[in-house]
């Protein structure tokens, strides 16, 4: 049995490791600061009460779960949250209930589109049986290793963290260039860590690193790409 009102993912990005599920819960406020291991959790609307566990997110304010009969659906982290409360739909519980749950917070502009995007084509896949949906992103396949990399600093910049009174500090590289592979990647991006700040990067400088790569876009900047925890990063 699949469920009409589920909104399926074009693009779901998947989690590492169980320990970057877990982080990432505790940052969208779904797990205890103290939790050590995932956990499943309800989604409550259009008269059902559904078991769900989180398996990937388009991006920070947008998670995607996934139900006992493997169908997915996105919902915001927030949303989910309010979900497992005991008394969720007691109160306007008709209009609540029949909503669509993305619909039932303010979402940013860029998250807005991007489920626009995706509700447009469910509806086109429901519109043509047999037609599998057509993505209009074409996504580079990423090797699963750390990959030997070397780019060049291009900027610092500030991205909104709406689970922070601050905003994050991210660094763009451009130039990028992997050893061993061709890969369609010009520009990548950075967490400014407190290991990365220690080298006192700025911007020309060429450096080399060792990182994975990840289909994740920088918020508010047209950089598709990130690299998490680059390791032994050195000026060259």
């Amino acid at each position: 049995m699949n469920y009409p009102f589920a909104i399926g993912p074009i693009i779901v990005q998947d989690f590492s490791s169980e320990d970057e599920l877990i982080d990432r819960c505790k940052e969208w406020n779904l797990l205890s600061n103290t939790a050590t291991k995932p956990k499943t959790y309800l989604y409550k609307g259009y008269g059902l009460i559904l078991p769900c566990e989180i398996v990937g997110y388009v991006d920070n304010m947008t998670v995607v779960v996934q139900f006992e009969n493997n169908q997915r659906h996105c919902i915001h982290p927030s949303y989910l949250k309010e979900m497992q409360t005991a008394g969720f739909g007691q109160r306007g519980a008709t209009a609540s209930d029949s909503a669509d749950p993305v619909d039932m917070l303010e979402l940013s502009d860029d998250v807005e589109e991007e489920i626009a995007e995706v509700v447009e084509v469910a509806k086109v896949a429901k519109e043509i049986p047999g037609k599998p949906a057509k993505a209009k992103k074409q996504v580079v396949e990423l090797p699963e290793d750390k990959l030997q990399m070397t780019a060049i600093v291009k900027e610092f910049a500030t991205v909104p963290n709406h689970f922070s009174d601050n905003d994050d500090e991210v660094i763009i590289y451009g130039g990028v260039s992997v050893e061993g592979q061709e890969l369609a990647i010009d520009e990548v991006w950075s967490s400014h860590s407190a290991t990365l700040k220690k080298l006192e990067l700025q911007v020309g400088d060429r450096v080399s690193f060792e990182a994975k790569v990840v289909a994740k876009k920088l918020t508010q900047h047209p950089v598709k790409y990130k690299i998490n925890n680059p390791a032994k990063m050195k000026k060259v």
